[in-house]
């Protein structure tokens, strides 16, 4: 059964000419309007919009985890743009995106069904394999890892499980990415939404106090991905979440990412050691395969002997964003020369972990049917930084009683011409 809850900017034809444009391009919040005429009705028991956007949310049912129901929402905004989301993990299952002559194609790696889902989360991994890949999920409480599965807050020394060698990543197991939260759609002005909220207990995988978490997805008339975080806590804890969609720009199952362009606006980043934890140092991407300063194909120097690549087997790195105030700014842009398909995204977190799916060893099969092998994606992780909680140099991911976490990341999609 389905319930259904009814209601272009542009990069230049050469990537390399984008470059001076891209890094001009800082909007804010006010940005995003709504469609003019959006109105809204109820018929039959649940809300319905129509107007400017032409929004609609349908759900179907997507099974049970332990008992609590799982769905699968579609969201779309009537100009043929539509993003599928399930309440477990958060997890985007796909986005359906524009490319030239009116062809749409999901972009986003992930599973056919909730089982696979199930099975790829499943602790620990089998060795040899593609291991857990948090396809398109919400990642916390801490997402990306902290060193030595540990961490000392207010002179207490809390620690964790360490699931990626001696290091915590993405929060340990069970951690957000594993969890069914509760959802609550709705239409607006603004966009079709999907609410998502989710109480992480204290002490769960270690962490201390009790954490609640609203994740909001909207999808606007624009063709943008809206994603907002809001957390707060009963006792001094450390939080960092971002959302984990591998891109293909060509399309799910194409094959690999490395001749699409790619601009980071970053002129540093944050080096690190054989465990892939922060030295602490920040260092210039000038003159490393890092440096995306201007566009360039994500493969060109994928296969680097520099020894960051050798460490990463790839790209797998947190750059600094080149940020001149707070607020929504970009932080990317990437491109698929074939098709058109043009993603930027925009952020008010300070960095982002660019990761090009290095141990995909393919034994995953996605929705297309084909199997996912290293390069057949790319991350746009927006975050703080690595292992912060100990690196007293970086931006600080304490979050006290009283205080609100809120973070705001856009991955908003058009067509090159």
């Amino acid at each position: 059964m389905t319930r259904t809850f009814a209601g272009k900017g542009r990069l230049p034809a050469s990537p390399l000419a984008a470059a001076a444009l891209l890094a001009a391009a800082v909007i804010t919040l006010s940005a995003f309007a709504a469609p003019a005429g959006a109105r809204h009705a109820r018929q039959r028991g649940h809300r319905a919009w129509s107007g400017g956007g032409a929004f609609q949310i349908s759900r179907q049912p997507w099974g049970s985890v332990e008992g609590k129901a799982v769905y699968l929402y579609t969201l779309s905004n009537g100009n043929g743009m539509r993003v599928n989301i399930t309440n477990y993990g958060g997890v985007v299952q796909a986005i359906y995106a524009p490319g030239r002559e009116g062809r749409f194609a999901d972009v986003a790696l992930g599973f056919k069904n909730l089982s696979e889902y199930l099975k790829n989360d499943a602790y620990p991994q089998p060795s040899g394999g593609s291991g857990t890949t948090y396809f398109g999920a919400i990642v916390g409480r801490y997402a990306n890892r902290i060193a030595n599965g540990q961490f000392t807050l207010d002179g207490i020394t809390y620690h964790l499980p360490q699931n990626n060698g001696p290091n915590t990543l993405h929060g340990g197991p069970g951690a957000y990415s594993m969890q069914v939260w509760q959802p609550a759609p709705s239409i607006s002005g603004d966009g079709a939404t999907l609410q998502l909220t989710y109480t992480d207990p204290d002490g769960h995988n270690g962490f201390p106090g009790t954490v609640q978490n609203t994740v909001t997805y909207t999808l606007t008339g624009w063709n943008g991905l809206r994603i907002d975080y809001k957390a707060t806590t009963d006792k001094p804890t450390v939080i960092n979440l971002t959302n984990h969609t591998y891109f293909n720009l060509a399309g799910e199952g194409s094959g690999t990412v490395n001749n699409q362009w790619l601009w980071i606006n970053s002129n540093s980043y944050t080096p690190v050691n054989s465990n892939l934890i922060p030295t602490g140092q920040i260092a210039p991407v000038a003159g490393t395969p890092l440096d995306f300063t201007a566009p360039k194909p994500i493969g060109r120097d994928i296969n680097s002997s520099f020894e960051q690549m050798l460490l990463a087997h790839g790209f797998d790195f947190n750059w600094v964003l080149n940020r001149s105030s707070p607020g929504l700014s970009i932080a990317a842009a990437a491109e698929d020369p074939g098709s058109g398909r043009l993603l930027k995204t925009y952020t008010t977190e300070p960095g982002v972990q660019v990761y090009t799916g290095n141990f995909l060893a393919g034994e995953l099969v996605g929705p297309s049917g084909r199997t996912y092998r290293q390069t057949d994606g790319f991350t746009m992780e927006t975050q703080h930084f690595p292992d912060s909680p100990n690196q007293p140099s970086f931006p600080s991911t304490v979050l006290n009683p009283g205080q609100t976490f809120k973070s705001t990341t856009v991955y908003a999609f058009s067509v090159a011409h």
